[in-house]
């Protein structure tokens, strides 16, 4: 005679799986290990260096994932700051390229110059990050 097995049994045994199904429910995109990051820089607070103002290109930026900030160079000398977590469902952007900041999760893009939408399931701007400029230093205010 063949009993069913128990709710307990069935857990146990699939254990390993549900494991993996859990790990791939995690936040997507939420990594900070990504290439994109400024992984050699410290995490900045107010007042401190987040990059100097050679790292950024002019039209163009660079995304700072611990601090989940973004700062642009739409034109030459002119440096803008917006949240990195993206306005559809709060994924860290990827990227910068072609005058947009790109997000991974569902291809939202945002305008390097005012963080305006430029396409996708985005609601809204990133949200401005205040920055100072000074002496070729760009640092969080």
């Amino acid at each position: 005679m063949t009993l069913p097995a128990k709710r307990r049994t069935v857990l146990l045994a699939t254990g390993g799986a549900a494991a993996a199904l859990a790990a791939g429910c995690s936040n997507y995109g939420g990594d900070s290990s990504s290439s994109s990051s400024s992984e050699d820089s410290p995490k900045a607070s107010a007042g401190e260096e987040l990059a100097k103002t050679a790292d950024i290109p002019v039209g163009g930026g660079k995304i700072f994932k611990d601090q989940k900030v973004v700062v642009t160079q739409p034109a030459k000398d002119d440096f803008k700051a917006f949240s990195a977590v993206c306005t559809h469902q709060g994924c860290t952007v990827g990227s910068v390229a072609d005058g947009t900041i790109n997000c991974p999760c569902h291809k939202s893009k945002f305008r390097i110059a005012d963080g305006s939408v430029a396409g996708g399931p985005a609601p809204s701007p990133l949200p401005a990050e205040q920055i100072t400029v000074q002496g070729g230093t760009i640092k969080l205010a």
